[in-house]
């Protein structure tokens, strides 16, 4: 019996586009801001100094005219003093004094005596004079210069790109069921080529 249907399978058919994971990263930028400082170079020199302070010892040998003025009325208010302390002393011997006694004598001896003590030329001062001294002094300073440094430094970014898969289907999967054999005629007898069978046999 000959073969009378013709089955094709068409598969079916599909394509696959795969794009891998990717981690991108976005570079950062970097800035670096120099500055400079000038640096300091200074000298500071103090040289010695040697104070003299003569006015004591000048005013002992020649006195200025307010030590003179002052010194002046001291004397002459010592001199009242002492003037007024003799008056006083001789007119008590005149009221003590008695007949035949020669008060007026001896009042006039003693104006006539020669003063007594110890005279010195006064050519050598008396105050010393003021010394004072400072010892010199040198300061010396210097400072470098300096460089600053100022880096800003951005952070960098990570983008993560995930894989995808994508399917795609080119064909779609079919049954073909063809018939090849001859027609077939109903009732049998109408087929031109249509033998008996013998069922004799």
């Amino acid at each position: 019996m000959e073969q009378l249907l013709n089955i094709t399978s068409i598969p079916i058919k599909y394509e696959l586009k795969i794009n891998n994971a990717q981690l991108e990263y976005t570079g950062s930028n970097a800035e670096l801001e120099i500055t400079r400082s000038d640096g300091n170079f200074t000298i500071k020199s103090r040289p010695v100094r040697l104070n003299l302070d003569t006015y004591e010892a000048r005013n002992s040998i020649r006195p200025t005219l307010k030590q003179s003025v002052k010194a002046t009325a001291q004397k002459g208010q010592e001199a009242a003093y002492n003037v007024s302390a003799a008056y006083a002393q001789e007119g008590q011997l005149m009221l003590k004094a008695k007949i035949g006694d020669d008060v007026l004598g001896d009042i006039f001896r003693q104006r006539m005596q020669l003063p007594t003590g110890d005279f010195q030329l006064g050519f050598i001062p008396t105050a010393p004079a003021n010394i004072e001294y400072q010892a010199p002094d040198l300061t010396i300073k210097y400072e470098m210069d300096k460089l600053n440094f100022d880096m800003k430094i951005e952070q960098g970014n990570f983008k993560f790109i995930p894989g995808d898969i994508q399917v795609s289907i080119t064909q779609q999967p079919d049954l073909l069921i063809e018939y090849i054999g001859g027609p077939l005629y109903v009732p049998p007898s109408a087929d031109p080529n249509y033998e008996p069978i013998d069922v004799r046999a």
